[in-house]
């Protein structure tokens, strides 16, 4: 018996690469045309309807593009930039990271160190063919993440106020000064009084004397010394090259950057010469317990108007009514330090390279929506759930900054831990998790990712250790073509027009900044014991606004037919509120300059709904009384009935209610499909509505659009093709599971008439003895019933395509005028969503027929690629009398083939490099299901009488 492991699809794919590049050779690639700010110009609809069907090649998607070590080969290089431009991708973002093996001159194997010569010559010979192809070439501007590396001293590392508790036995009265390191400079320390119920008011601030030791009083009772440090985090770069390890920079200390610019940025750019990048990349800020620089009380000292140090026990531990003011004066100073010593320097320099710089602005240190404001390309991340459109999302917050400060392309890191283990996710999974980022607002997507890997490796090659891998080592990869098609045509039709968001919610920055806290460090006595919150520092904006939102409020809106933006004070200071209404979830500080602006809204008829309490307190520490009383004065004018289009409600849940009766709602569904949501563009002659199914099952309803044009129309995305809409009052949306619709209304678009009825009658069933290959393993089989090839123990761990053959005759006579013929696949079966769904859920919850994916031949004519709802393909033009010849070529996933393999032991590789990574997922991998499961069947389908 035949037992097989392994496959050879490179070479299929080196073919397949070929035919679609020539396909693609006419398409001409602009870098030039993607300007960060500006939207699709004005066309006629002839235009739209041409440009729609092929659209310009900047708004193909690009991948994360991941060089190990960096170990890769000019050869190998150049085969996947060609076969990504195959594939319908438009570009990449080179990412340098961790190296997955050691030097292996045997093998080839060779990690050439971060920015050496070699490095930047592989650079420049990557950037050289890519331009070639037209492709658009992205850089992240450090090696792993967040920026740093070995030219950052520890004076420049991360920083962070180091709390250090002593306790301070009864009697004593004197006690050594914690010792102090290299890049630390001690600032202050506070004797707490002794006692259960410490609070900070009481603390008394103790003086040291020479040699370092403390001098007090006795207390006849224990007591706690609170020493305060500006430290460092000591955070080491993430993942890093061989040759990039090194602290984490100080992102509040501009100097620092400019050390980090200059020993990686300069040297990366060279690589360039004169064809720089078309953007540098700056990776989600994930510079955990970052929350001090050292000259942080200078510069708060500037920004506040008194000395924060007699208030430092206040960041860890109650300091009375003034403690929230304090922290919150605190945390502003942090994301001032951030815009103004990170991004906008980081932004100049880009622009001095003649770079855009794209940036995923949200994480530690405590950026704000805001801070968008600084960078040319603002990029989302999904967080891997199937529910992140209808909850706060860092997709949803970099969407909002690009329709409130003009950047009309935004993108999103798309596909993070899709589907875990490596190569397990599909094409349908990657489209289900898309169409949640264009339900959002995104219109570019950042693939993540596409695993370099060396030619010698053994399928199916190498891959990040949590991430999935979208690269040709996939067997379903014929696929991707057709599902890229899908994606550009989708995301240059988001790039149309302006953005049509009704409803902005203020997000409460300043009560998030006022929660911030300090981390203790751990003494003898437990922190939680010593009376401290022992969960650390959390001086970050957007992963506390979810406690802050709660998971109701987008739903509400969403299901009211609302798709809602984010705005922040900051920005209604800066732009106003380009909105019809505004919503104040649950918000208490708020600046009083703000107030009076949202007040002059609800004044010139704008709309504002207050949920769960009223605006009552200013944010900061100094005028907070005068200030506060006159926020309170304000909502009682706002909210006492005087105002119409001002409304308090105390729950979320009649947020929907309220709002749809002081405003249209922008779609309503009838019935109610919470599921299917809709993103809306608003063009010079006609309003785009992107419209999905984001659910495992079919959903059939009726939508009534806010858009009054005459007619309306259906844009095919995986087609091209546009048909006319009989009544655009209300449209009948019959979506398949995971199905999406792009709908155009305008007075000029083409009009329909009523469609007729069809019926739907089988022809032939085809399921059953097919003729079954297995790639070049010399393995085929008669299959008298269609079962899964892994049931079948010679290709139990076989990854590869399977080639289906038969004949079958079509009897034209049985053939009715205008009649059309599917080929059917059968349908896929729902799975249960999870019912406490963790992190990283994000998958379609189907059961395919077809696993997973099928590129379908008649008589030797491609008729289409089937690895989506509804399984069937129209087959009719293709069709002769008598013999017809189908060959069905299937691909199922590498995971059969990985279940079949020893996982690599990294050990050798973890004792020459250290401890980088941990592999993620891929424990006790079984076989999947593969092949044609569903059965075949051909239908007749004919227009009722």
């Amino acid at each position: 018996m035949q037992i097989l492991f392994g496959r050879s699809i490179r070479a299929t794919t080196r073919k397949l690469g070929k035919i679609y590049l020539l396909l693609a050779a006419s398409v001409f690639f602009a870098v030039t045309s993607l300007h960060a700010q500006q939207p699709v110009p004005d066309q006629s609809i002839a235009d739209l309807h041409r440009t729609f069907e092929d659209p310009p090649a900047n708004t193909r998607i690009m991948m994360r593009w991941w060089w190990f070590g960096p170990a890769v080969q000019k050869s190998e290089l150049a085969r996947e930039l060609n076969v990504m431009k195959a594939a319908g991708i438009g570009g990449v973002e080179i990412a340098n990271i961790y190296p997955l093996e050691t030097n292996d001159p045997a093998r080839g194997i060779e990690n050439l160190p971060y920015v050496s010569p070699a490095h930047l010559d592989a650079l420049h010979f990557a950037n050289e063919e890519a331009h070639r192809l037209r492709l658009r070439v992205d850089i992240t501007l450090g090696s792993g993440w967040p920026f740093g590396g070995p030219a950052i001293p520890v004076t420049q590392a991360a920083g962070e106020l180091h709390v250090i508790p002593t306790e301070i036995e009864p009697g004593i009265t004197t006690v050594k000064v914690p010792y102090i390191g290299e890049g630390e400079k001690w600032i202050a320390g506070f004797l707490l009084p002794p006692g259960d119920d410490r609070d900070a008011s009481h603390a008394l601030a103790v003086k040291t004397a020479a040699k370092g030791w403390y001098t007090f009083s006795a207390d006849s009772q224990p007591r706690i010394l609170l020493t305060f440090v500006s430290s460092r985090t000591g955070m080491m770069v993430k993942r890093p090259s061989v040759g990039a390890e090194g602290f984490v920079l100080d992102h509040y200390d501009s100097a620092a950057l400019q050390t980090h610019l200059k020993a990686v940025g300069d040297k990366l750019l060279s690589a360039f010469s004169d064809q720089p990048p078309y953007a540098i990349f700056s990776d989600s800020l994930e510079v955990y317990a970052s929350d001090w620089t050292p000259d942080l009380l200078a510069e708060f000292q500037k920004r506040c108007g008194y000395n924060l140090v007699p208030y430092l026990p206040a960041l860890v531990m109650n300091d009375g009514p003034e403690t929230a003011a304090i922290r919150h004066d605190w945390g502003r100073t942090l994301t001032e330090l951030a815009d103004e010593n990170y991004l906008e320097p980081l932004e100049t320099w880009a622009k001095e390279h003649h770079a855009y710089l794209r940036s995923q602005t949200y994480g530690y240190p405590p950026v704000t929506l805001s801070s968008n404001r600084i960078v040319d390309l603002p990029e989302g991340e999904g967080k891997a759930t199937f529910e992140m459109w209808r909850k706060f999302s860092d997709t949803r917050w970099a969407a909002s900054a690009g329709h409130l400060f003009h950047r009309n392309v935004i993108s999103s890191e798309t596909w993070t831990w899709l589907h875990s283990p490596a190569f397990r996710a599909t094409p349908l999974d990657m489209k289900a998790e898309a169409d949640l980022h264009f339900l959002q607002g995104i219109n570019q997507l950042v693939g993540h990712g596409w695993p370099y890997s060396p030619p010698q490796e053994i399928e199916p090659g190498w891959r990040m250790y949590a991430a999935a891998a979208f690269n040709d080592h996939n067997p379903w990869f014929f696929a991707m073509h057709d599902l890229t098609r899908y994606l550009q045509r989708v995301s240059y039709a988001m790039r149309l027009g302006k953005p049509v968001n009704d409803v902005a919610i203020l997000l409460p920055n300043d009560d998030v900044w006022a929660s911030f806290k300090a981390r203790v460090a751990k003494g003898k006595t437990p922190v939680s014991a010593a009376g401290f919150d022992e969960s650390g520092s959390n001086v970050t904006i957007d992963e506390s606004m979810g406690k802050f939102l709660g998971d109701k409020l987008i739903a509400q809106l969403l299901n009211a037919g609302f798709n809602p933006d984010f705005i922040d004070a900051d920005a209604i200071d800066s732009i106003g509120i380009p909105y019809k209404a505004l919503i104040l979830p649950n918000v208490d500080r708020i600046p009083i300059a703000t107030y009076r602006k949202i007040a002059e809204f609800v004044r010139n008829g704008g709309i504002v709904i207050a949920t769960r309490r009223e605006p009552a307190t200013a944010p900061g520490f100094l005028h907070a009384k005068q200030e506060s009383a006159a926020i309170a004065a304000l909502s009682a004018q706002l909210f006492n009935g005087k105002y119409a289009s001002a409304k308090f409600v105390g729950d979320e849940d009649n947020l929907g209610v309220t709002l749809a009766q002081l405003t249209p709602p922008d779609m309503k569904l009838s019935p109610a499909a919470p599921s299917v949501g809709f993103f809306h563009r608003k063009l010079p002659h006609g309003d785009l509505y992107f419209v999905a199914n984001t659910s495992n099952l079919p959903q059939h309803t009726v939508a009534h659009f806010r858009a009054t044009a005459e007619h309306a129309e259906l844009w095919n995305a995986f087609t091209g093709d546009v048909t006319a809409l009989s009544n655009p009052k209300a449209i009948e949306l019959n979506l398949a599971p995971y199905e999406s619709q792009l709908i155009y209304f305008a007075d000029d678009a083409a009009g329909g008439t009523p469609e007729s009825s069809e019926t739907q009658k089988l022809y032939a069933d085809l399921s059953r003895d097919w003729h079954v290959t297995f790639g070049a393993t010399g393995i085929s089989e008669q299959m008298e019933k269609l079962v899964s090839w892994s049931d079948n123990p010679k290709t139990r761990f076989y990854s590869g395509h399977a080639t289906y053959e038969k004949s079958f005759v079509f009897n034209s006579a049985k053939n009715a005028s205008g009649s059309r013929f599917l080929l059917d696949f059968g349908s896929a079966s729902p799975e249960p969503f999870p019912t406490h769904p963790g992190p990283n859920n994000m998958k379609a919850y189907l059961d395919p027929p077809v696993r997973d994916a099928a590129e379908v031949f008649v008589n030797g004519m491609l008729a289409g690629v089937v690895w989506r709802p509804p399984y069937r393909l129209d087959i009719t033009k293709l069709l002769h009398e008598g013999d017809n010849q189908l060959r069905i070529v299937v691909g199922n996933t590498a995971i059969n083939e990985l279940a079949g393999q020893s996982l690599p032991d990294y050990r050798l590789l973890n004792d020459r490099y250290g401890l980088r990574f941990v592999p993620q997922g891929m424990e006790n991998l079984q076989p999947l299901p593969s092949g044609i499961l569903g059965g075949v069947r051909l239908l007749q389908i004919s227009s009722a009488p």
